[in-house]
């Protein structure tokens, strides 16, 4: 389906402010919806004059739908929706007498002038299913006269606000509680879902008749309590925010919304959301968070303690041969537990690998086989890997680049370097894979070197890591046009 910005940069002549403003709108019109139990479809003046284009459509979750289907995207030629002319052209809200029948259902229709600096850009339909509705009660009757003066606002140009927006993620909707105060901040009527909220505050009567302010303020505890002037703001309904109020027990997103049907204020709509449940289970995963970060601590710590074992060890054996695979057990062992290091310090299981690849080719590279010095640099970035695939390449590069330093750089071959090798660790992030790349400028890989048939540990190591527990693919030969060999590893992403 095309977006806001598709439509508009394709079909019509509106700028970038009339945009953000449509924006604004359709981020709060959900609680419109609501509010008179009705679908709400946006339409956009065709640029040539030729009619409108359904920009956006929200449904009611208060009552039934009046479309089966979705319009968005759809084109009305002028002249077949006359209402939706009449409100263009004149720019104030007109009723349809009769309603019309969609698939059996009975609709009213009603379309509203959306005015921005004078002018107005648009219009919206809000579609009313009769079958829906039946003899309203208090609630249906505050829920239409405050959607009523909302859509008088958004003809007057009052409506969306300019003011800063909500930065909950959990903020409240019309079903989780409504309440509705007059200019003076008192409560006129509150739905029985924010009553409850309120009785979970300690609340024992009605909200009626009461300041929603001096009650909120008598319920919550100064600690808990948001700065004054939130506080006075958002309850008394003077401006278009929220807030967290609540006791040690009980948690409440507070919103306001204010009403100004005709520029001057009359009250506002608070919405309320108890959201005890979300912040309990918040602490909850900021307690397992850190539990994860203390396992991996921990696991760290072990694997040090192992490889500082190993190297005592292999100091007290003799033999050469036993001495370096004890040697090469504790590299194994310390890149692992490098991830572990990295995960200990992070809240996602997630690692930025650059950072560890670093600190394998630098360990690496401070020795050479038989005394050559070798140099290890990375090009390109791996950003951030899963932890299921940071610790298995980690032990891959640990081998690829130990191997390339032993069999690449004897000591007789490093003059032609002036004392030094170089390898290079190139990373290339494609849609589908990461391709890495290990490029020495040694003495490269023996005639008739295979790698299936190679009996080398460490070869085996890789390929089994790469094969197995990534998914990818290991590839081994000489440099072509350089000296030197080159392995590379293809990982799917």
């Amino acid at each position: 389906m095309p977006t806001l910005g598709e439509l508009v940069s394709s079909h019509t002549d509106l700028d970038e402010a009339d945009v953000a403003w449509l924006q604004l709108l359709q981020a709060d019109w959900q609680i419109i919806a609501d509010l008179s139990f009705a679908d709400l479809v946006l339409w956009l003046p065709d640029a040539a004059g030729r009619g409108f284009w359904a920009a956006g459509q929200m449904r009611p979750t208060t009552g039934p739908t009046a479309y089966v289907d979705d319009v968005l995207g759809t084109f009305v030629p002028t002249g077949r929706r006359p209402l939706l002319d009449e409100a263009y052209a004149a720019g104030r809200l007109v009723r349809e007498g009769d309603p019309e029948w969609r698939d059996e259902v009975p609709v009213r229709v009603e379309v509203i002038p959306v005015r921005r600096a004078g002018r107005v850009i648009a219009v919206i339909a809000r579609n009313t299913n009769l079958l829906g509705v039946r003899t309203p009660s208090r609630l249906e009757l505050t829920y239409l006269q405050t959607a009523s003066d909302l859509t008088q606002m958004i003809a007057g140009g009052y409506f969306p606000s300019l003011g800063p927006r909500s930065d909950h993620a959990d903020t409240p909707r019309v079903g989780d509680g409504a309440m509705r105060v007059d200019a003076a901040g008192q409560v006129e009527y509150a739905s029985p879902n924010a009553l409850s909220a309120y009785r979970r505050l300690g609340l024992s009567g009605d909200l009626a008749g009461l300041s929603l302010a001096d009650t909120t303020r008598q319920l919550i505890p100064p600690k808990r309590r948001p700065d004054e002037e939130t506080l006075s703001a958002v309850l008394s309904g003077r401006a278009h925010r929220d807030t967290e109020i609540g006791t040690d027990q009980v948690a409440l997103i507070v919103r306001a919304i204010p009403l100004r049907p005709e520029g001057r204020h009359i009250g506002a709509l608070v919405l309320v959301r108890d959201v005890t449940d979300l912040r309990r289970r918040d602490r909850e995963l900021v307690t397992k968070d850190a539990t994860i970060r203390e396992i991996h601590h921990r696991v760290k710590n072990n694997l040090q303690t192992v490889a500082a074992l190993l190297r005592l060890q292999a100091r007290r054996i003799d033999s050469p041969e036993a001495r370096t695979a004890l040697e090469e057990a504790v590299r194994r062992v310390g890149s692992i537990a490098i991830v572990h290091e990295t995960l200990s310090q992070s809240v996602e299981e997630e690692v930025e690998f650059d950072e560890i690849a670093d600190r394998i080719g630098g360990a690496l590279g401070e020795v050479g086989g038989l005394g050559a010095t070798v140099r290890v640099r990375r090009e390109g970035s791996f950003g951030g890997l899963a932890s299921e695939v940071a610790t298995p390449l980690a032990m891959a590069l640990t081998e690829l680049l130990q191997n390339a330093v032993e069999h690449g750089y004897p000591e007789s071959t490093t003059s032609g370097h002036d004392g030094e090798g170089l390898i290079v660790l190139s990373v290339r992030r494609e849609p589908d894979r990461l391709v890495v790349t290990v490029d020495d400028d040694g003495r490269g890989l023996p005639e008739g070197f295979d790698l299936a048939t190679s009996t080398n540990l460490g070869l085996s190591i890789v390929g089994t890591l790469v094969e197995s527990e990534l998914g990818g693919e290991l590839r081994l030969g000489n440099r072509s046009g350089a000296r030197g060999a080159r392995a590379e590893i293809t990982l799917p992403t």
